[in-house]
């Protein structure tokens, strides 16, 4: 125990001096590896999330430091390139990888060359159970929903700070046009992005309640409805546009490359995991997929694609 800190400001304040919050700032959030510093990366994401859930279990007087913990930490395995990225590695190593899993597999095994972050049962729990995919923000399944009401915040805090952010991008990148974001979305919850975080924070926090002795997070059904819509819109109209899914596309194919390419080379593999202070190379029944999806999912963008040119590029004769 700390005689300052609680817990779960420990568990905060070792996930935001880790390797693996620091690797955020260059990996994709929608637009692979971008250069306008105007762009939301997955550091900037995870900040946002990390408000949000803090905003929120304040007014509801839950625990923050718990939520910013959870927040803090539930990205810390996404892939480079965004999703592309997660899809690589679930055709290339397994069906069943996922960016939580990874997550909560990099506090446990890989940071602290891997002696892990050791973080409390609720903050990893939350890490793991954070995401909901393209499926339910509350499962049906009891067993997948966070066992903390922060982690649940967390669930919602995720989608809500995607949603806004992940428009604002688009719409400031020229991929779509105001004019075509539904107008459910700008009559419920608002024309900017101010207003439509406004409307999902209060509409959370005004509209949770108590039910046989439980606190159910809840929204109204008009707020979660125009969110339900703008998720859709997202999806139809960005993460799928040509634009974006084009360079899904190659980034796949890089990706797959180096996968095959640290397949074989065992050796380099071992150097480039070394260097990168990723997990105990002294274990010996990890397997070599295993320890090549983790070379990959940590990669950043612009390391992907520098180990990618290193590696496939002709090099000039000087």
């Amino acid at each position: 125990p700390c005689p300052i800190r609680t817990v779960f400001q420990r568990d905060r304040d070792r996930i935001l001096y880790s390797m693996a919050f620091r690797r955020l700032k260059h990996k994709t959030q929608v637009f692979l590896a971008p250069l306008g510093a105007q762009y939301r990366t997955r550091l900037t994401h995870t900040l946002e999330v990390a408000q949000m859930a803090r905003t929120i279990t304040r007014a509801m007087r839950l625990n923050e430091d718990l939520a910013e913990a959870i927040a803090l930490g539930h990205d810390l395995g996404h892939t480079p390139f965004g999703h592309s990225g997660e899809m690589a590695l679930k055709e290339l190593y397994s069906p069943h990888f996922s960016h939580p899993a990874q997550s909560l597999r990099v506090v446990d095994k890989l940071e602290n060359a891997g002696k892990g972050l050791n973080l409390t049962r609720e903050v990893r729990d939350g890490i793991l159970k954070h995401s909901k995919g393209y499926g339910k923000i509350i499962p049906d399944n009891a067993a997948k929903l966070p066992i903390t009401y922060e982690g649940r915040i967390v669930r919602f805090a995720d989608i809500m700070a995607y949603l806004n952010h992940d428009l604002d991008d688009a719409v400031r990148s020229g991929l779509i046009e105001e004019r075509q974001i539904p107008e459910v979305c700008m009559r419920v919850l608002g024309p900017t992005h101010s207003t439509r975080a406004t409307t999902m924070v209060h509409d959370i926090v005004n509209h949770s309640y108590e039910k046989d002795g439980e606190l159910v997070i809840s929204m109204t059904d008009e707020v979660f409805g125009a969110m339900s819509v703008l998720r859709q819109f997202l999806y139809d109209d960005v993460y799928r546009a040509d634009k974006v899914h084009r360079e899904f596309i190659k980034s796949k194919k890089l990706l797959s490359e180096l996968y095959a390419y640290y397949l074989e080379d065992h050796k380099g593999l071992f150097a480039e995991l070394e260097r990168r202070k990723l997990g105990d190379l002294s274990l010996k029944e990890v397997p070599m997929e295993r320890r090549v999806c983790d070379l990959i999912a940590t990669l950043t963008d612009r390391q992907a694609l520098d180990l990618y040119r290193r590696l496939f590029f002709p090099a000039p004769v000087v």
